[in-house]
């Protein structure tokens, strides 16, 4: 069997730098400042490290978390960033704000906020639900929108101004923004369109896309709430019918492939390089 692992697979600069800013925290703390370590929001979207921090003293924060009631402490920031009233929150609430954000997600809370702040209306490409793009929103000091498909697109229509902005989720399809893009770009506005989407993503949904192309079976691992990962599944799958989307070892059934002579394997912004080792290592020892 041949097997092979994209290259780009499992953490992106952003989430490496967010989870060592965790641990990095935790060590300071055992040095005997004895400080209450915070999470806004589980750090990655991955349970196994999640629950690793949990283990070793730190919790999460919850957007219903009454942060007043809370012990001071810590406070580091995901990756996804949080909007800006968070932040005014935590300070005005005497918390450490050890901001994690990745900076390519903070670039577009600056684009959003000088934007929406010269009268554009900013529309955001992404999933309206998701922790970046709300923190993203919170950052917009005017009128914000999200859309993330082609009927909210033809849909649209800019609030009290001909000036958009249009932006997106770092972690979005990109050739569905291209798509809803388009669409908006036929409307009768002066759009000026930023591709956000980050190059991590953009490199590893192509390479995702030629390595299930030339796959009898793939293999996409990472957390079940990424929405990077669901993206590559949604990639792969397109490419190859034979596509699993597993979230550690066991969740693959192994006898599934044993009759597959090609199996690529990639995995989300999120996951482990434990995680991702272990099933690599465990489908190359299946014998045809």
């Amino acid at each position: 069997m041949d097997v092979k692992l994209a290259e780009t697979a499992g953490f992106c600069f952003g989430v490496k730098k967010a989870v060592e800013k965790v641990y990095e925290q935790l060590e300071e703390n055992n040095c005997g400042k004895n400080l209450h370590i915070y999470t806004y929001g589980p750090i990655i979207h991955n349970d196994q490290v999640v629950e690793d921090l949990k283990a070793k003293g730190v919790e999460v924060i919850e957007e219903k978390t009454d942060i007043s009631k809370l012990k001071s402490g810590t406070v580091i920031i995901r990756s996804h960033g949080v909007p800006k009233k968070i932040i005014d929150d935590l300070e005005g609430n005497g918390f450490t704000i050890v901001d994690a954000t990745c900076p390519f997600v903070k670039k577009i809370h600056r684009i959003v906020h000088e934007k929406t702040k010269e009268g554009y209306h900013v529309v955001i490409i992404g999933n309206d639900k998701h922790p970046e793009v709300e923190g993203i929103k919170g950052w917009a000091c005017g009128n914000v929108s999200v859309i993330e498909n082609v009927k909210e697109a033809e849909n649209f229509q800019a609030k009290d101004t001909d000036s958009v902005c249009i932006v997106s989720q770092t972690t979005f399809n990109y050739n569905k923004f291209q798509e809803l893009v388009e669409i908006i770009s036929k409307k009768s506005y002066d759009i000026i369109v930023l591709n956000t989407i980050c190059n991590a993503t953009e490199e590893r949904q192509s390479e995702a896309a030629s390595l299930a192309a030339a796959s009898d079976a793939m293999i996409v691992i990472g957390g079940k709430h990424s929405s990077n990962t669901q993206k590559l599944f949604e990639i792969s799958k397109k490419e190859c019918e034979n596509t699993y989307y597993i979230q550690t070892l066991g969740d693959l059934d192994l006898h599934q492939l044993k009759s597959v002579r090609n199996v690529g394997i990639t995995a989300g912004a999120s996951t482990p390089n434990t995680i991702i080792q272990e099933v690599f290592d465990n489908v190359r020892r299946i014998k045809l």
